[in-house]
C-alpha cells in the first residue's frame, strides 16, 4: 500500500485493455475503454503509441469502480499538477480525472474519466443536447466495453491536434455510413468551430466528395 503522494511526474506504464477487463469486469458498474486507446480497439490495431489508456464511466458509477481496484492499486485525484487521495476526496470534490498508480512499481497505469448519461443514453458532457443509446455509444468489442469511434472522434473534434489527425485519418475511413454521418452531424451542431468541421459535408456548403476520407 501507498504510504505518500505519489509523484505527478512518474512513469506511465499503462495497462492493456484485456488487464482493465479483469480489474473492473468483475465490478458492478458502467464502464468503457475510451480515447485513443478505444480506437485502437476498435481498429483491432494500434494507429500510435499512447502515452496513456483511458477508461471512462458516468458520475453514478465512479464510486463503484473505485472501489472496486484490488490491492496494489491506488486511486489519485489529479487537478492543477496536484494529487489529492481518493480517500481524502470531500463530497463536493471534482473527482475527474481521477489517476490509477501502482503502488507496487512506482507508475501510473490508467486514468479514468467522467461522462454523463441517463439510464438509456450517453449524454455528451460539453453539450448533452449531443446523446446516443448506450448500446450505440458503447461497443463490445472481444468482451471489453468501447467506446464508438465517432464518439471519440467528437471529443477530440474540439482542438485537433496532430495527433489527433492521424487518429481520424485512421478511423473515419472505416466508420459505416450511419457512424460518419452522425459525427458529421454531430460536429456541424456542437462544434462549428472545429478545424476538422471545414470539410464536413452540409446542405449549405457541400463537400467534395475527397473531402474526410484518408489522405493519400
Amino acid at each position: 500500500m501507498v504510504t505518500s503522494t505519489p509523484s505527478p511526474d512518474a512513469e506511465w506504464v499503462p495497462l492493456s485493455a484485456v488487464a482493465v477487463r479483469d480489474i473492473f469486469g468483475p465490478v458492478d458498474a458502467r464502464w468503457w475503454l475510451s480515447g485513443g486507446c478505444a480506437l485502437d480497439r476498435w481498429l483491432g490495431e494500434d494507429i500510435r503509441e499512447r502515452p496513456n489508456i483511458d477508461v471512462s464511466t458516468t458520475p453514478r458509477d465512479q464510486e463503484s469502480l473505485i472501489a472496486g481496484l484490488p490491492a496494489g492499486l491506488s486511486a489519485w485525484i489529479a487537478s492543477d499538477g496536484n494529487l489529492m487521495a481518493w480517500a481524502d476526496a470531500q463530497e463536493d470534490t471534482d473527482r475527474q480525472p481521477t489517476w490509477i498508480h501502482d503502488d507496487d512499481k512506482g507508475v501510473w497505469v490508467l486514468r479514468v474519466n467522467v461522462e454523463d448519461g441517463t439510464d438509456r443514453a450517453w449524454l455528451y458532457r460539453r453539450d448533452p443536447r449531443l446523446q446516443l443509446p448506450w448500446d450505440q455509444a458503447v461497443l463490445d468489442i472481444d468482451g471489453v466495453p468501447v467506446g464508438a469511434p465517432e464518439v471519440q472522434l467528437v471529443w477530440k473534434a474540439l482542438r485537433p491536434r496532430p495527433e489527433d489527425d492521424v487518429d481520424k485519418d485512421a478511423v473515419f475511413p472505416r466508420l459505416s455510413e450511419q457512424a460518419r454521418e452522425w459525427w458529421e452531424r454531430a460536429l456541424l451542431r456542437i462544434h462549428p468551430h472545429s478545424t476538422w468541421a471545414i470539410h464536413v459535408r452540409s446542405p449549405m456548403f457541400p463537400a467534395k466528395a475527397s473531402w474526410n476520407r484518408a489522405r493519400r
